[in-house]
């Protein structure tokens, strides 16, 4: 009997290069947070962004955001905002400094934070004389949010904004490349990302001097000098070179992954854009969706789970859409300032296997089902 193999929602793709940047790391015995293969793999990234933007490689995105924070200000008691509809990585690092999250809604064109309700935020708490001290926006699933509006907003009011672009490298809005488009940009190398080190992520800062400060905390915030002294409180965030061995292999073939996660988005609006129970995420003209994970919306949340657990049932694994911060029970004492919108794209959501080393029979498989559930 032969079984099918399982698909998964969205798995780990080596290029070919990465055993031998691993291998020099060994080789070299530079088996530390630091090393050649972690300045090369800043190197390539910032190749690849452009616009003379800086890059520290970290051990998570989460702590990409925590330093950003801390390096804007953000203190204890202090308000952040931060987009709802998002993973609890983004929102996370403000408890960390004592600071209080408060929760915006999306929009509809992109799922991301909604231009509106992110000034009626802001200017509640200007009446309530406390301005919000940084805005976190995300580029979810690999779309890119308002930008343009977004900044105007935070420009208007003074307020810095930190750009979650962990879903969305190799995306771009207007041509230019996301994470180098707020006050500070944060990237996520996690084994289910568009590239991995199998864990990581990364700072994206508009300065070598920002750089460097972000280092200096990522590195227990050491002091010059012979002996171990401190006068910051610091973290353990640096990119082992081991792992940025893995991330110079995967930056070889960044293009090729966004051209592959591309072609699944397009292959399954082909088969199934004109079911009129469904509907996918369209792409403004002037903007490039990495397509990290293709997702659909379907007419009920019980049709999503039908959806989601046949396809389950086949071994191959769909999630629906994240779960909004401010319906999660650990943020449900927070403000939030919502019109629905995200509530209903979790309830009808759903995101579709969108590996970039998926097979045409591995998709077709995934829409035969889809078909089927949606016939009976």
């Amino acid at each position: 009997m032969i079984t099918k193999t399982k698909i998964w929602l969205s798995s780990p793709h080596m290029g070919g290069n990465e055993q031998n940047y691993v291998q020099e790391a060994f080789d070299t015995n530079w088996i530390a947070p630091l090393g050649p293969n972690v300045n090369a793999f800043e190197k390539s990234i910032e190749d690849y962004l452009g616009n003379s933007l800086k890059v520290a490689a970290l051990s998570s995105g989460t702590g990409a955001i925590h330093l950003a924070l801390e390096l804007l200000g953000v203190t204890k008691e202090d308000d952040v905002i931060c987009q709802s509809f998002t993973f609890s990585a983004s929102a996370n690092p403000i408890t960390y400094l004592g600071a209080n999250p408060i929760f915006v809604d999306s929009e509809r064109d992109t799922w991301n934070i909604s231009p509106i309700l992110l000034e009626k935020a802001i200017k509640d708490g200007l009446l309530n004389g406390k301005k919000p001290k940084a805005i976190i926006a995300v580029h979810l699933y690999g779309m890119p949010y308002k930008v343009d509006a977004i900044n105007e907003i935070a420009s208007k009011y003074d307020i810095p904004v930190i750009e979650d672009s962990a879903e969305a490298l190799g995306s771009t809005y207007k041509n230019r490349p996301c994470s180098g488009l707020g006050t500070i940009g944060i990237l996520s190398f996690n084994g289910n990302k568009i590239i991995t080190t199998s864990g990581g992520g990364a700072l994206v800062a508009k300065s070598e001097e920002l750089k460097k400060k972000a280092v200096f905390l990522a590195t227990q915030a050491r002091d010059n000098a012979p002996h171990y002294e401190h006068s910051h409180i610091g973290y353990n965030y640096r990119m082992s070179n081991v792992l940025a061995g893995i991330g110079r292999g995967q930056m070889e073939v960044i293009e090729d992954r966004v051209a592959s996660r591309r072609g699944n988005y397009d292959y399954y609006k082909s088969k199934l854009g004109q079911i009129p129970e469904l509907e996918f995420l369209n792409e403004p003209k002037e903007n490039r969706s990495n397509r990290w994970l293709s997702c659909i919306l379907v007419h009920s949340y019980e049709m999503r789970e039908k959806i989601r657990l046949t396809l389950l049932d086949e071994d191959i694994e769909s999630r629906p859409l994240w779960k909004p911060m401010h319906l999660q029970p650990v943020f449900k004492n927070c403000k939030i300032y919502t019109d629905g919108t995200s509530e209903d794209l979790f309830q009808r959501g759903l995101c579709l296997p969108s590996g970039s080393n998926l097979q045409k029979e591995d998709l077709d498989r995934v829409i035969e089902i889809i078909l089927k559930v949606l016939a009976l």
